[in-house]
């Protein structure tokens, strides 16, 4: 599979995303401003990450096809027992692209009622939509990432949902659009290539931070911190045209340090293949609240 296509869909997705996310290009200009950056494409995308529900013919089952299509390697399995999710990671065919992090929400640990809610919506799918795609066709790809794959929920449905599951009601409404991009921050300039400066910068522009956690989310072994800003605040047109102010999507922050067994290697010769991979569920679990009403009502 060409990599071109891929760079196709991967920028369709971030195309939408930037239009989407005022905080994108807000922070991409403060970078700008203080020259940590000269333009967005400077910038090393660590991972992208979408939202699934667990329901026949969709989920991580029928998402991940697009992505092992174009060379994606699946990795290890996370379990969030509260938020009632699963996930996998998948590692990029070549460095340049960034990791993709799937997560899918188990349909089938929420209540009757929530269960009957989703369902209202998803039993029109009756085979799985990837399998009918032209996965060599990038527009085509884009196209379907952004489309519905099911009806408008009202806004009763999504507030009863948001109610039992906020990831439920999100993806209900927001369906495949990008969750987030993540900045990789341990490859930019002197004073801002660690977490702790990275996120003093962003506070000092105004940016909030989710704090669930703390603002910043550190793994067990200490070698991959995270934060991440609150989701923005969007106006959204639900089913008979009426309108709610819902979260949106945000922007994360990954610093991935440089292991052990390389501490003796030059920076400048150091690589990804010298730092912390894949992911952690504590991490994880925290950075989902970042579209969660504890953390965007403070917005």
């Amino acid at each position: 599979m060409e990599h071109k296509t891929l760079i196709e869909v991967l920028n369709g997705l971030l195309t939408r995303y930037k239009e989407r996310v005022p905080d994108v290009a807000g922070i991409i200009d403060a970078m700008i401003a203080e020259g940590v950056i000269n333009n967005f494409e400077e910038i090393e995308n660590d991972h992208v990450a979408f939202r699934t529900l667990g329901v026949p013919h969709l989920g991580i089952a029928s998402l991940e096809k697009i992505f092992l299509a174009y060379g994606y390697e699946k990795k290890s399995p996370y379990h969030f027992s509260e938020k009632k999710l699963d996930a996998y990671w998948y590692a990029p065919p070549s460095p340049e692209f960034p990791r993709i992090f799937i997560s899918e929400l188990i349909v089938t640990a929420l209540s009757e009622r929530a269960q009957r809610l989703i369902h209202k919506y998803t039993d029109v799918i009756t085979a799985d939509p990837v399998d009918a795609l032209d996965l060599n066709n990038g527009a085509a790809v884009d196209r379907f990432l952004h489309s519905p794959l099911w009806e408008t929920p009202t806004v009763e449905d999504y507030t009863e949902l948001m109610a039992e599951s906020e990831y439920a009601a999100w993806t209900i409404y927001n369906r495949y659009y990008l969750n987030h991009f993540t900045i990789s921050i341990h490859n930019l300039k002197e004073g801002y290539n660690n977490l702790e400066a990275f996120d003093r910068f962003l506070l000092k522009h105004g940016f909030k931070l989710n704090d669930a956690g703390g603002e910043i989310k550190t793994s067990s072994d200490g070698a991959l911190l995270q934060s991440s800003t609150v989701a923005e605040l969007v106006e959204a047109t639900f089913a008979e045209g009426k309108r709610k102010v819902i979260a949106g999507s945000y922007v994360e922050f990954a610093e991935r340090k440089v292991l052990p067994e390389f501490a003796g290697i030059p920076a400048a010769e150091l690589n990804n293949t010298h730092r912390r991979e894949g992911f952690e569920a504590g991490n994880a679990d925290k950075i989902f609240e970042s579209t969660f009403l504890s953390q965007t009502s403070k917005k």
